[in-house]
């Protein structure tokens, strides 16, 4: 795990988010109805992306072999990001995870549904996606991008941006402004944790916000 990637995951959505807002990079959340399996995981890290479309087509093999390609082109330690450009199939299932994790991917994160959700959630694989669906790609879906820019919401996504998602969201950073991004951010969690102690200790809120110019 890269040092910017660890520094990552020691942050959390909303305090990325606001320091985004402020750089200039306010476009950077991803809709909201994309949540974690489970509330308690986090996802963060370097992305690579994956995008594709409906087609029904193609066989059960050729479906089938599609997708065990990708799985076996998608480089080692990122978070993979996938726009399936379709709700109606899942776009992740047990046996895909656990070829992820022998590859020490980061988690995965879709703009589509899951499904064995409870495999998934007992292998603790970070995942984020919209609902859960029985349907899986079997002549249903096939790849068209590895490592291509995608959209999800109204945010573009590179093969080489940052990811941190949680419980409050997903949110994007640009490569080019991630270390800064990350660095502000460790600032402004240590400022709304001195905050924290003071307004504990008795400080008036009023007060608390003109020291620190946060809430």
């Amino acid at each position: 795990m890269s040092d910017l990637t660890e520094r990552l995951a020691r942050c959390h959505a909303s305090p990325v988010h606001d320091v985004m807002r402020e750089m200039g990079y306010g476009n950077c959340v991803l809709p909201p109805e994309i949540q974690p399996l489970d509330r308690g995981m986090k996802l963060a890290g370097e992305i690579y992306t994956l995008s594709g479309h409906v087609d029904q087509t193609l066989s059960r093999h050729e479906s089938l072999l599609r997708w065990a390609r990708v799985l076996s082109k998608v480089p080692a330690g990122k978070v993979l990001v996938c726009q399936p450009n379709t709700h109606a199939i899942a776009l992740m299932g047990e046996l895909s995870a656990r070829a992820l994790m022998v590859k020490d991917t980061k988690g995965y994160l879709m703009d589509g549904h899951c499904r064995d959700v409870a495999e998934i959630l007992e292998m603790e694989f970070p995942v984020f996606g919209r609902l859960s669906t029985p349907a899986d790609i079997m002549e249903r879906w096939t790849y068209d991008a590895l490592g291509a820019p995608i959209t999800i919401g109204t945010v573009t996504i590179r093969s080489g941006d940052y990811l941190i998602a949680d419980m409050d969201g997903a949110v994007v950073i640009p490569q080019e402004i991630a270390d800064a991004a990350v660095t502000q951010t460790e600032k402004v969690m240590a400022e709304e944790s001195d905050m924290r102690k003071a307004i504990l200790d008795g400080m008036d809120p009023e007060q608390a916000y003109l020291k620190y110019n946060r809430f």
